[in-house]
This record gives C-alpha cells, structure tokens and sequence, in this order.
C-alpha cells in the first residue's frame, strides 16, 4: 500500500538503498511501482518489456542510489529519470522507433519537475494551476492542442501523430514546438 507522495520521503528511502538496506528498496517499488510501471510502458509500448525495464531499472537505483545528489533535483525525479532513461534505451536498443526527440524529452523533464513541485506544495495550489492548464490548452487551435494531447498525455511520437492527424511530420513538430512556447507564455 502507498502513502500519499508528499508523506513519502523519497530521499531518505535512496540514502537507506545506498546504505544496503533492502526494506527501502521495496518501499519505493510499492510507493511507485505502479506510476512507472505506467511510465516505461507508454514508451516501450510493450507490457512484457516494460516488465523487464522496470526490474532493471530498480536494480539500478538500487546499486546507484548512492550517486544521487539532492542538490540537483528532487529524489523522486531521479527515480523516474533513471527509469525513464533505461526506457528510452530499451527502445533504441531493440531498434524500434523512438517516439521521443529533445523536446519530448524535455517535456518529460519538465513534467517531472512539475510533479516533484506538485509533491511540495499545497494541493489547492495545484489544482489552481492545474485550471490554468486546462484554460491555456482551450486557447490553442483544436488541431494544435490534440497534438500536445496526443505526445503527453497518450505518448504517441511526433510520426504517430503525423500517421493519426494525415499531416507532415514537419508540421506536426512545428505545431507541437510553437503550442509548447504559447502554453509556457500562458502559464507565466
């Protein structure tokens, strides 16, 4: 069973991992097995695979939890950058395409910056942003806002949303760069 996220003290579960002790690995699997579970399999897109990632990838929190610097971002980023990037990995390494270029990629930086805010601050801030949000996106031209919908929310590649909206792959990156540039001016 897991705690709520801004009870969970994930820094201290990857100092106990770093420590040797195995009870803190667990925690963090039952805390957020589940969410990356989720995560690995909208990029690998294979349930099996994603199975795999996710064994791998907390044996690699585990024997490289002791590399974490709190200095440079929150422990539950890291968590979810280090599946992440063995995600991405297994994708290029099976030669299958891969639905991420830089700004997708930065997008889920992003994203996971904004859940690790999301763990420190009060919920009721959250959910006013998360109005915003939804406000900014209705401003965006219908096309424009399902392709944003379609790379973050389904997790479909730029080709993917050109294959499903019938457009250029060139227009489609162009559409999702300039949404993302509104959506950052309308938040600010």
């Amino acid at each position: 069973m897991s705690v709520p996220v801004s009870d969970f003290d994930y820094e201290a579960a990857l100092l106990a991992c770093a420590a040797g002790k195995q009870a803190a690995l667990r925690a963090l699997y039952e805390q957020e097995g589940a969410r990356l579970l989720g995560v690995v399999q909208r990029i690998v897109r294979d349930r099996a695979l994603a199975e795999d990632v996710l064994h791998d990838a907390c044996l690699n929190i585990w024997t490289r939890a002791g590399s974490f610097d709190p200095f440079r971002g929150s422990a539950r980023g890291w968590i979810y950058s280090v599946t992440r990037n063995l995600a991405l990995n297994a994708v290029r390494d099976g030669r299958r395409e891969v639905g991420m270029d830089d700004e997708m990629v930065q997008a889920l930086d992003v994203r996971e910056a904004l859940e690790a805010w999301h763990d420190t601050t009060d919920a009721f801030d959250w959910r006013a942003s998360a109005g915003r949000m939804e406000g900014c996106l209705e401003q965006l031209e219908p096309v424009r806002r399902n392709c944003i919908l379609h790379a973050y929310v389904d997790g479909l590649s730029h080709g993917e949303i050109a294959r499903r909206l019938e457009a250029p792959l060139g227009t489609v990156k162009a559409w999702i760069r300039r949404s993302l540039g509104a959506l950052r001016e309308c938040m600010e």
